[in-house]
């Protein structure tokens, strides 16, 4: 089993946040969505900082990924910054990966913040020992906090500023999948129709299991597979393997072969239980086989028809999102259709 992560410690008003793109630059494109994330924050009490890639171009952060990776350096290395959020996500943020100072991140634990293509990331600093946070970034879900329901910015406040040593995840009655358009500055912090939420959708198994959670993107964990982001086979043992696909729903095979090669790599060996996030924009025959492919590869393949596996859960692409700390103990309840931290995730 992984060592215990350290914990970083909680926001309070006042503090100084990082904001980085390491990946996509979504600031430059669209201002006005960020800029109302940014007013979120400051809402909160918070001191923003921002970088020279912050607001960068996408074409100048494709060309600069030594950039990118020196703010992020840069963001831990400062010890008046107390968590590292991301902007949005993007597709290339493994580009980073080697000129990252390892060292220093390590040694400064605080809370980085953020999905999708931040999964790199995320994994990364888990494995260097530091507790880490799938959950919204600025321009998406943080921007559009006041559209979504009151709980989802109460759970948010809840994980960044007063961590507790229990606590059970809220249930969302919506939700909702993407934004109006991004080019019209009138819909800024809107969010596109709210659905109603059909609740947990218990693939397999029963009872409670315990373990550490880890995950991220579905697309994600499969492209640091073989990079030092990824986790050896003994880092699986007693964990929760969260994941979610993105927006660019994984075809029914694209998600076996991923699985598949999570499963030759000892994954299903060594987990405790399977939490799936709600895949963006599915029609209930692509959310079926999107389940089905699970199973099949899980149980079918690799012979784990008793591991307990939840699916339809709110994380990832789809809002309001859970925050998931990667390097927490948590309690899956099947029974009771409950996701439970079972010590505190900030000191």
């Amino acid at each position: 089993m992984a060592p215990a992560a350290a914990k970083p410690g909680r926001l309070a008003p006042g503090d100084s946040v990082a904001v980085v793109s390491p990946s996509w630059g979504g600031p430059h494109a669209f201002p006005h969505v960020y800029d109302h994330g940014l007013a979120v924050l400051r809402s909160w009490g918070l001191r923003v900082v921002e970088y020279p890639t912050t607001r960068a171009s996408p074409a100048q952060l494709l060309a600069e990924p030594a950039r990118r990776a020196a703010d992020l350096n840069q963001a831990f290395a400062d010890p008046a910054i107390r968590a590292v959020i991301t902007s949005i996500g993007g597709d290339d943020s493994i580009r980073l990966l080697p000129l990252l100072d390892e060292a220093v991140i390590a040694a400064n634990p605080k809370i980085l913040l953020g999905y999708s293509d931040a999964t790199t990331l995320l994994a990364l600093v888990r494995r260097l020992g530091v507790v880490t946070f799938h959950g919204p970034s600025v321009m998406s879900g943080i921007s559009q906090v006041a559209a979504l329901p009151p709980v989802f910015g109460q759970h948010l406040r809840q994980m960044l500023f007063e961590p507790s040593a229990s606590y059970v995840y809220p249930r969302f009655e919506t939700f909702s999948e993407g934004y109006p358009s991004w080019h019209d500055p009138g819909a800024v912090g809107l969010i596109n129709s709210p659905q109603r939420d059909g609740g947990w959708h218990v693939l397999q198994g029963s009872g409670r299991v315990t373990g550490e959670l880890f995950g991220g993107c579905l697309e994600v964990l499969d492209w640091i597979r073989g990079t030092h982001a990824w986790p050896d086979r003994e880092e699986w043992v007693g964990r929760i393997l969260f994941f979610e696909p993105s927006e660019e729903k994984p075809t029914p095979i694209q998600v076996e072969r991923i699985l598949r090669s999570f499963g030759v790599l000892g994954v299903f060996d060594g987990v405790v239980g399977i939490a799936v996030g709600r895949g963006r924009d599915q029609l209930a025959h692509e959310a079926d086989a999107f389940k089905q492919s699970i199973l099949s590869v899980v149980a079918g393949e690799f012979g784990r028809s008793n591991l307990p596996i939840v699916a339809n859960l709110p994380f990832g692409h789809t809002d309001p999102q859970w925050v998931l700390p990667l390097g927490i103990r948590a309690e899956l309840d099947i029974d009771a259709r409950t996701l439970r931290l079972v010590e505190p995730w900030l000191t």
